[in-house]
């Protein structure tokens, strides 16, 4: 049939409901898109500190895990102390896939994530303190920091 030129009536009855679907299908497309870009939009957003929010979270069992050492050392049975130093070693190595990510996303937290490796050879009280400055890096971060004072003089109330 060419374009254009009118549709028999017998057709178009047939054909009502395909043309109605078809405006349906074109509007499900396009708010299908618009969706799909704001949420590729939401996710490149996001993506942007999310090796610093990986770094915090692996530094939250860290933090749990030297605070159960120190706990351990203070234990008078030595039960105690070895099933709190356990759990402290439990945490640390919960950390690790954390910081493994963290590390993926942004490599400034590679050196973090190499210090929990070698928790399975070192002992833990040896690593404390690369950890805790490693940790505190990513707790006192610069993107929480105020920014510098501009150079830039205000406006003029004239």
């Amino acid at each position: 049939m060419p374009v254009g030129e009118p549709l028999p009536p017998r057709l178009r009855r047939q054909l009502a409901g395909v043309k109605s679907l078809q405006g349906r299908g074109r509007f499900a497309r396009l708010a299908t898109g618009i969706v799909a870009i704001i949420a590729v939009g939401a996710v490149v957003s996001a993506c942007g500190n999310s090796g610093l929010t990986l770094a915090r979270q692996a530094c939250t069992h860290v933090d749990r895990s030297i605070t159960l050492l120190h706990q351990a050392q203070q234990q008078p049975t030595v039960y105690e102390g070895t099933r709190l130093e356990q759990q402290a070693y439990d945490a640390l190595r919960a950390a690790m896939p954390i910081a493994a990510e963290a590390a993926y996303h942004d490599g400034q937290w590679q050196a973090l994530m190499t210090s929990l490796s070698e928790s399975d050879r070192v002992p833990e009280v040896t690593l404390v303190p690369s950890l805790q400055a490693e940790c505190s890096m990513a707790t006192n971060s610069i993107f929480d920091q105020a920014p510098p004072p501009s150079s830039i003089p205000a406006p003029s109330g004239t």
